[in-house]
C-alpha cells in the first residue's frame, strides 16, 4: 500500500483532482481503435491519411491500368462470340473510362494479336450473304456499311465477287415464283420484285428475273412421254 506524507495528501476522489492524462505525440485514432482501412494504411507504413490517392502519379496510374484491364476483357468477351469490324469494337470500348489514346491503343493490341481484321471480316460478311442468303451486291455493300467496314476494304471485298447478279437474281426468283401462281400475274410480279428488291437485285435486273421466273412457272409442264 502507498503511504502519503504529511506533505503529501492522498488525492480526494470527489474533488475533481485527477493526473493530467497522456496526450499521444501523433494526433489520430489509435491503431487498435481505428477502422480496418486505417490499420491497413498505418500497416503499410502511411503516416498521412489526408493525402488524396488520386493525386499521386503512382495511384492513378494503377487505376489507368485496371480501366484497361476490364475494358480488354469485355471487348474480348465480345469478340468470342462474334467477329466485330474496328468501328464496333470503338462504339464497344466507349462505355467503359478509357481516354482516345487508350482505347485506340487497346485495339492496336487486339490487331496484333488477330482479334479485328476488317479485310477478314468483309471478305467473310461477302461469302456469307452470297453463299447462305443469296444477296446481291447492293444489299451486301448494305451489310458492309452497316458493321462499319471502311469504304475502300468493302470495295475490294466487293470486287472479288463474279458479276453473276444476274443469274443468282433468277435463281432467287425461280424458288420463289412457284408458290406465287396462285395470285394473278400482275400481283405476282409486284411480289416477285419486291422480295427481289430486298434480297439486292433492283431495276431492270430484278424486273426481268421476275418476269422469266413467273413465266417458266406458268407453262405447262410436260410429261415424259413412252413410246
Amino acid at each position: 500500500m502507498v503511504r502519503f506524507t504529511d506533505s503529501e495528501s492522498e488525492p480526494d476522489a470527489e474533488s475533481g483532482d485527477r493526473l493530467a492524462p497522456v496526450i499521444p505525440l501523433f494526433v489520430g485514432a489509435p491503431i487498435a481503435d481505428a477502422s480496418p482501412g486505417d490499420r491497413d494504411w498505418h500497416a503499410k507504413g502511411g503516416t498521412d491519411r489526408s493525402r488524396d490517392a488520386s493525386s499521386d502519379p503512382a495511384f492513378a496510374e494503377t487505376d489507368r491500368d485496371e480501366f484497361v484491364e476490364l475494358a480488354e476483357r469485355a471487348l474480348l468477351k465480345k469478340l468470342r462470340a462474334r467477329s466485330l469490324s474496328f468501328a464496333e469494337a470503338r462504339s464497344a470500348l466507349r462505355q467503359h473510362q478509357l481516354s482516345q489514346g487508350e482505347s485506340e491503343a487497346l485495339l492496336q493490341r487486339l490487331e496484333g494479336f488477330g482479334y479485328l481484321d476488317d479485310a477478314a471480316l468483309a471478305d467473310q460478311l461477302v461469302h456469307t450473304a452470297v453463299d447462305r442468303q443469296n444477296k446481291g451486291r447492293q444489299a451486301i455493300a448494305q451489310v458492309l456499311a452497316k458493321r462499319g467496314i471502311p469504304r475502300d476494304i468493302a470495295d475490294a471485298a466487293l470486287a472479288t465477287l463474279p458479276d453473276d447478279d444476274a443469274e443468282r437474281a433468277l435463281e432467287f426468283a425461280r424458288g420463289k415464283a412457284r408458290s406465287l401462281r396462285a395470285l394473278d400475274r400482275d400481283t405476282a410480279l409486284r411480289r416477285l420484285v419486291g422480295q427481289l428488291a430486298r434480297r439486292g437485285y433492283g431495276g431492270s435486273a430484278a424486273l426481268t428475273a421476275a418476269r422469266t421466273a413467273l413465266d417458266e412457272a406458268a407453262a405447262p409442264s410436260h410429261g415424259v412421254r413412252f413410246d
